[in-house]
């Protein structure tokens, strides 16, 4: 672990955390947290109330994904959906972003106007260029951002004990979140393997065959029928929009996309809808999922995409797998059946039109 700087990053973080006792902390996760954000939460949560800070893991969108669910309920993980409510002024004394930097999370903007300072980022994505953190920040490659925090804790920020059952939740909630983002250890690198090994004697192999054994449900199911249905394939590229979804349902697309990347003629997958959120606010959710090892999905969906007005991508990603948002603005909602599907269809055709481009091909 020596050769990874992991020990130095570790006293930075020790040395963040000292003197804070009794501050709260927002602990950010992306709108629609993955088992690796919600792990790595947890793992703050835990490290942070060591030193008698309260940590509040807190996410502006949706928690749908049936593993996700079961996770937070066996575990008993403590997060809440903040959504649009304005934070009070002085209500967190710092923020933590967590598997994320800011891109995929809308309570930016809020935490921003609250004047909550950023104490640190943890991530394993690519480098975002969006937020700062001064005190703290641990961006390296890795297969989980959960792995990050398994070498903290193996580097003595927190002395596991089998004995405890809060220990045996947070190492059962990273290894399965180490397991969910490497698919099943097939994109572990050496960081994750080493941490993996280390969560070993700690996690509960009862809960965590729980977890990870859910089914999928009719929801997702119909998600996968419509991607099946609606996909174009471009050598190799595979594009589906599966028209609108409730905020509940979005986790079906990713679920959508790591289906239609099995099949043999498919080396990179991309799934997308409009997602329609309880305050009618709406947005095109996509995944893409890749088995290709010179695609890089951060690049590829950074240059199909773009950026915002003001310089923020709508996509990015990590190795083997993104995703993009584009806020639909002024054009949420609908009056009629007719204008939402006029709506869709050029949405449809504009989305699939720049990822057909970026390959050099049109599509039929």
């Amino acid at each position: 672990m020596e050769e990874l700087s992991v020990k130095s990053k570790s006293t930075q973080l020790e040395t963040m955390l000292a003197g804070r006792e009794g501050e709260r902390h927002a602990v950010v996760l992306q709108d629609f947290p993955d088992p690796d954000a919600i792990s790595c939460g947890l793992a703050y949560h835990v490290l942070a109330a060591e030193r008698g800070i309260q940590a509040e893991l807190i996410y502006g969108g949706r928690i749908s994904h049936q593993e996700n669910i079961a996770l937070i309920n066996l575990l008993e993980i403590p997060v809440t959906e903040w959504g649009n409510k304005e934070i009070p002024e002085n209500y967190f004394q710092g923020c933590v972003f967590v598997d994320n930097q800011g891109t995929t999370s809308n309570l930016v903007d809020q935490l921003e106007a609250a004047k909550v300072p950023i104490l640190a980022i943890v991530d394993h994505h690519d480098l975002q260029n969006r937020l700062e953190a001064p005190l703290f920040s641990d961006i390296r490659p890795a297969g989980a951002c959960a792995s990050i925090f398994a070498h903290y804790l193996a580097e003595g920020l927190l002395v596991m004990r089998t004995s405890k059952p809060e220990h045996r939740r947070l190492a059962t909630a990273l290894m399965h979140g180490i397991i969910s983002e490497t698919g099943s250890m097939i994109r572990a690198q050496p960081l994750d393997f080493t941490a993996a090994a280390f969560l070993q004697p700690f996690y509960d192999i009862d809960l965590l065959m729980d977890i990870l054994h859910q089914h999928r449900n009719h929801k997702v199911m119909e998600v996968i029928r419509l991607a099946l249905a609606n996909r174009v394939i471009r050598a190799g590229l595979c594009l589906s929009g599966v028209g609108y979804l409730r905020g509940d349902d979005r986790d079906a697309i990713p679920q959508a996309a790591d289906f239609l990347l099995s099949e043999d003629t498919v080396h990179t997958a991309v799934v997308y809808g409009i997602v329609t959120l309880p305050d009618g606010a709406e947005c095109i959710h996509g995944s893409l999922r890749t088995c290709k090892n010179s695609l890089g999905p951060d690049t590829f969906l950074k240059d199909v995409l773009g950026r915002t007005e003001r310089g923020v991508f709508y996509g990015g990603g990590k190795a083997g797998a993104g995703g993009f948002e584009i806020s639909l603005g002024f054009l949420s909602g609908s009056d009629s059946d007719d204008l939402a599907q006029l709506k869709w269809n050029a949405f449809d055709a504009k989305i699939r039109k720049k990822f057909f481009k970026k390959i050099g091909m049109e599509e039929k």
